[in-house]
């Protein structure tokens, strides 16, 4: 069985985008995004990305290199747009993408999208810090939601973090039930940070979008970076740049490309336990 897809990618964080509008893919998302996301026996991806549509909405369904799906991506949601758009599926200056966590709105200005990425959630911890002890080191963690489980972390120097061993270690935290994606966060002006992001069921990744706006929305929330109502903080990534603002109902939003890099067919009939 061949399935055609397209690989795509924002600010290197990259996926493997498939139209599913009947939802026959959908059962077995995680397996597939094992086989296909694999680096080497795969096409290779940090998600794949399956297409629904229903109620003449598109939704996006996305499922992490490890099989488990996520609720919302801000990197896959722009790189959705510009699929849409690029096959004549949606049209007009602002169209809109469902996700596990709500519809959002995109709107498209050259080759830059934004995304009304909702409201952060910092109802867990109250907003506050939540402590936590790995392998007799102590964190200090800030959660935040923006519709899927973050925990940002504010170091002094990224350069000196070792961030293979932490990652992992706090993405799994017994503080977190389902695991988190984890932020680690250097300030270098009350307009400009640097992320990395640990991405649970994914790992290192080269940007994250949720990611992106947790860690801006923590900064501003502690007075590390100005009101994102005041101007975009630049949020720096191993891939690139993000620009994150707010507006004055406590939304956020995302500004940044989305890349279509190839597309291609692959057969999935050796994939062990794919009904064929």
């Amino acid at each position: 069985m061949a399935l055609e897809f397209v690989k795509y990618h924002g600010l290197g964080n990259d996926f493997i985008i498939v139209e599913d509008f009947k939802e026959v893919l959908l059962p077995q998302g995680g397996l597939l995004a094992k086989a296909l996301c694999h680096r080497q026996f795969g096409i290779g991806a940090d998600g794949l990305v399956l297409i629904t549509r229903a109620a003449g909405l598109y939704t996006m369904r996305i499922f992490n290199a490890d099989g488990s799906e996520a609720e919302m991506c801000g990197n896959a949601i722009r790189c959705v747009a510009d699929y849409l758009i690029g096959e004549g599926l949606a049209s007009g200056s602002a169209i809109r993408v469902g996700s596990l966590s709500g519809e959002k709105e995109i709107s498209v200005s050259g080759e830059q999208y934004t995304v009304n990425m909702g409201e952060p959630d910092f109802s867990f911890a109250k907003g506050e810090a939540v402590e936590i002890l790995s392998h007799g080191t102590a964190w200090s963690a800030y959660p935040v939601s923006m519709g899927n489980p973050h925990a940002v972390i504010f170091v002094d120097y990224l350069a000196e973090l070792d961030f293979e061993l932490w990652g992992p270690r706090l993405e799994s935290a017994r503080e977190w039930s389902a695991g988190s994606n984890v932020e680690f966060v250097q300030v270098l002006s009350p307009s400009h940070i640097k992320v990395k992001v640990w991405e649970r069921g994914a790992g290192p990744t080269l940007a994250c979008g949720t990611g992106a706006c947790a860690a801006a929305a923590a900064a501003a929330r502690h007075g590390l970076v100005h009101k994102l109502t005041e101007d975009a903080v630049k949020v720096s990534l191993p891939g690139g740049d993000l620009a994150i603002y707010g507006d004055g109902d406590n939304h956020i939003y995302m500004v940044g490309p989305a890349v279509r890099v190839f597309s291609g067919r692959i057969d999935i009939s050796q994939i062990e336990g794919v009904e064929k």
